[in-house]
């Protein structure tokens, strides 16, 4: 995308939070949006270390970055959040909030305690980012969540992941219609089998063989696939609102 046709306000370029910016999908969310000239919040939870080459990958592309750290289910911490960011660039513009959890198992053997985990940052994690954008990012902005194809995919071992992403499905048009009259868009972003660490993990080489060719384009997306999407979202895409976007190759 021509970073010459991106808005900006009145006091500088947009501004951007990528949550669960550093490494995956948040690092190619955060670096494109820098790229599509963005200052860009460049969160991460636990590791700085990766979230400064995340900031040096945004810099370097373009853009501006500022650390930004807490936990995405924690209120006053996501309030000090957004907090920091108007205190260094004057406003919120894009929110993308890709920070999640993935723990896999059969119905019948999975562990409570990892849904507990999975359910605090895929849906309370949700809940508390998408209310304080909702309260926080300035008119002509965009709240971009994720959800997950494998909603729809119906998978076997996914069922504790895809109903937490199910939540996300739900809260996407009831927020677009709350944001009324203030020309904020909300969609989600769906991303189908993508090789990250995340989907990766613990996968046998033949499992993600079979994903790979699920896809009618035979490969697994790339996060810089998945980032297009959000930049599109997080950009020009202004009449596309409340909907979840299936970014996935083509699975059915």
């Amino acid at each position: 995308m021509d970073t010459t046709t991106q808005p900006t306000t009145d006091t500088g370029p947009r501004v951007a939070l990528v949550t669960g910016a550093s490494g995956g999908i948040g690092r190619a969310v955060a670096t494109r949006l820098g790229a599509d000239g963005m200052a860009v919040g460049v969160h991460y939870a636990g590791n700085r270390d990766r979230a400064q080459e995340t900031a040096d990958a945004v810099v370097a592309a373009g853009g501006r970055a500022e650390l930004i750290s807490g936990d995405v289910a924690d209120e006053t911490a996501v309030a000090a959040m957004f907090e920091q960011l108007e205190s260094m660039f004057g406003g919120v513009d894009v929110v993308a909030h890709t920070a999640g959890v993935m723990k896999l198992s059969p119905l019948a053997e999975l562990s409570l305690d990892d849904f507990d985990s999975m359910h605090r940052t895929n849906v309370r994690g949700v809940i508390v980012v998408s209310r304080e954008a909702a309260r926080r990012v300035r008119d002509g902005g965009a709240i971009v969540n994720f959800s997950s194809s494998v909603v729809k995919l119906a998978l076997p071992g996914y069922a504790a992941y895809a109903a937490s992403k199910g939540a996300v499905d739900a809260l996407t048009p009831v927020l677009a219609k709350e944001m009324r009259g203030r020309d904020v868009t909300v969609n989600s972003v769906a991303p189908g089998p993508t090789a990250t660490p995340l989907f990766l993990d613990g996968k046998t080489p033949e499992a993600i063989d079979s994903l790979r060719t699920m896809t009618p384009l035979e490969r697994l997306g790339a996060p810089e696939d998945i980032a297009e999407t959000v930049a599109h979202l997080a950009g020009p895409a202004r009449w596309i609102n409340g909907q979840v976007i299936y970014a996935n190759g083509g699975i059915i």
